[in-house]
């Protein structure tokens, strides 16, 4: 009996956008459909390898196309693995297993692009809406003796009936709309797959009216060797196995041979994908054993922070029966990982060298990935430091630490630092500014990561990393090579500053750690900066508003005794002792260098209050 169901809305809205698009190469419906089906067989080829009852039998494996020109149907067969009742209303009407959300996520309105993110985003399927106005799938599930229809106009109902059917697999028919009918000839079915699925390593077959025609070569295209293959064709087994629909940036296509044998074709996206940043840091690299898929889930086959990669890797030494449980464990795949990620980041520096302004493309893409690794891979530290790039105060576009240290003034030991939320945002503290004023390079870090690699890696050869938002910055043992260059850090400190200073640190007590006159400022009255040893306060920040730190540690505010401000406090202190004046001005110098942080002030009303009256007795003088 027919059961009808109701997609999410979110696949409700999906499917609106894939009807009603104008998407003009909709043939990518083909193509992931058959992608799709491909892999349907290779997860039942590997179960058979436990379970060899649940295999096709007679061990062979492929996709049919079967165009009905008097139904106007087409329709896509596989034997694979197959779907319960369960997993069609899951992987065909439900968010649960689809990459919907994040697809409807990055939607901004461009019909043509966000249709063009259908397979990235893993709802591949859907795309069947752009040519068939109605949708039949008939599955079967191998060790299951039921199967199981699931049908949709894809306009907000789907219905599952139970139905019968001796064949293990999915059968998909198409009920094609009127102006893509084009899709039930033949030559048009074979220039498609030629184009778009050569590279499919099971044979797709023709059956036209009972005769059947291999359209690809059904060789799997890493196991040719790199002279054989078009770069049309890698284009397209990147964007199957990616499920992309961009350029590679990089492809490495290589056969390792010595103590152990493996076959890799890996790609670098051109684009960084949607899920870059999710929490379980899974790579998309599929493992193969001689020609046989195995898993896409061996977690230690490549490093968390290559998750970029994409592609394949086909082994000849490990065992074909081996279980994904003891994979993760065995020595093998160590040898791999260890063997492809050498590989990987000698291309990289290649590129690096080579091509600076195309690496910088990918660093903007990929390069907080990378940095990951700097705290989780000491083997590989040295070779990723050569590898990073960061925006500085002291070049336009990207740097090296290489480049950097080159140009480091003389008496600079130090590789200074400042982390923000963005450049502009790390442009404008104020603690920056005794090193402009000097030409002191300061490298601007913006992402997450930064937090955590610097205290890790701690140096760059023999200079080591210092924030600038940390005490003890000493400026005078540095030349700045500009005769002209202002002397303010030699100019006497003014009189009073010392008497000033204490008040303040009598005045603020406990919400400050200490007080002091520093050197750093050349503009500003005041900044916060942390005291050696404490965390950064960028970190804590971040910590806080994760809600990942408990009391945060004390601040040590600077002052500047050069400028306007402090020398007339200092004089007014001088001239009539302490008072509420000056007991406000030295909390508003607080919640000032407070502000400029971007941190909230405990008290806005007395920090309102204080300011009305130190404006009332500037306006009364």
């Amino acid at each position: 009996m027919a059961e009808t169901r109701s997609f999410q809305a979110e696949v409700s809205r999906l499917l609106d956008i894939v009807a009603h698009s104008l998407y003009s190469d909709k043939k990518v419906f083909l193509r992931e459909l058959i992608s799709n089906a491909s892999d349907a067989c290779d997860r039942r080829r590997y179960q058979a390898l436990t379970e060899p009852l649940l295999g096709a039998p007679d061990g062979k494996y492929r996709v049919v196309l079967k165009p009905d020109q008097a139904a106007k149907t087409l329709t896509i067969l596989d034997n694979g693995i197959g779907m319960t009742e369960d997993e069609l209303i899951e992987n065909l009407g439900t968010i649960a297993r689809s990459g919907t959300a994040a697809f409807l996520k990055n939607l901004d309105g461009d019909a043509k692009r966000d249709v063009s993110q259908i397979g990235q985003f893993g709802v591949g399927f859907y795309s069947a809406f752009m040519v068939a106005d109605r949708v039949t799938v008939v599955s079967r599930k191998a060790g299951h003796a039921q199967a199981h229809q699931w049908e949709s106009d894809g306009k907000g109902e789907f219905t599952v009936t139970p139905v019968e059917t001796a064949e293990v697999g999915t059968r998909i028919t198409l009920h094609l709309k009127e102006d893509e009918q084009d899709y039930m000839l033949p030559a048009r079915l074979k220039h498609v797959v030629k184009t778009y699925a050569d590279h499919i390593a099971l044979p797709i077959v023709l059956d036209e009216d009972g005769k059947e025609e291999a359209l690809n070569s059904a060789s799997a295209l890493w196991t040719r060797s790199k002279s054989e293959v078009t770069p049309e064709q890698s284009t397209e087994f990147y964007r199957q196995v990616a499920h992309a629909y961009d350029e590679p940036w990089l492809t490495l296509h290589y056969k390792a041979e010595g103590v152990i044998e493996y076959t890799s074709m890996l790609f670098v996206p051109g684009s960084k994908p949607f899920d870059l940043f999710d929490p379980a840091r899974k790579h998309a690299v599929r493992l193969y054993v001689r020609r046989v898929f195995v898993t896409d889930d061996c977690a230690e086959l490549i490093p968390a922070y290559l998750r970029f990669l994409k592609g394949v890797i086909d082994s000849e030494d490990l065992p074909l029966n081996i279980s994904r449980e003891t994979l993760q464990a065995n020595p093998l795949i160590a040898k791999i990982r260890h063997g492809v990620t050498k590989r990987v980041l000698g291309e990289l520096a290649k590129k690096a060298t080579d091509a600076p302004e195309e690496y910088a493309k990918f660093w903007e893409n990929f390069g907080a990935v990378l940095k990951e690794g700097l705290y989780e891979e000491f083997e590989q530290r040295d070779a990723l430091l050569g590898l990073a790039r960061f925006r500085s105060t002291g070049a336009d576009g990207l740097t090296s630490l290489e480049d950097y240290v080159g140009r480091m003034k003389p008496g600079q030991t130090a590789i200074y630092t400042i982390t923000a939320d963005t450049p502009e945002a790390a442009l404008r503290s104020p603690q920056l500014e005794g090193f402009r004023a000097k030409g002191i390079e300061v490298l601007l870090l913006t992402d997450p990561v930064d937090e955590f690699w610097l205290p890790m890696v701690a140096k760059f050869k023999e200079h080591e990393f210092r924030s600038v938002t940390r005490g003890g910055a000493d400026l005078g043992t540095i030349e700045s090579g500009d005769k002209d260059a202002p002397k303010q850090d030699e100019a006497p400190v003014p009189a009073g500053t010392g008497d000033l200073i204490a008040l303040l640190k009598l005045t603020l007590g406990q919400a400050v750690k200490d007080v002091r006159s520093t050197d750093r400022l050349t503009e500003s009255a005041v900044c916060l900066v942390a005291d050696e040893g404490d965390m950064d306060m960028h970190l804590a920040r971040l910590l806080k508003q994760h809600k990942q730190l408990g009391e945060e540690s004390k601040r040590v505010l600077e002052v500047n005794p050069h400028h306007p401000l402090i020398v007339r406090l200092a004089e007014r202190l001088g001239q009539g002792g302490t008072g509420p004046a000056l007991e406000d001005a030295a909390w508003l110098l607080l919640d000032q260098a407070r502000i400029v942080e971007g941190e909230a002030l405990p008290d806005p009303v007395a920090f309102a209050k204080r300011l009305a009256s130190c404006l009332e007795r500037g306006l009364a003088a």
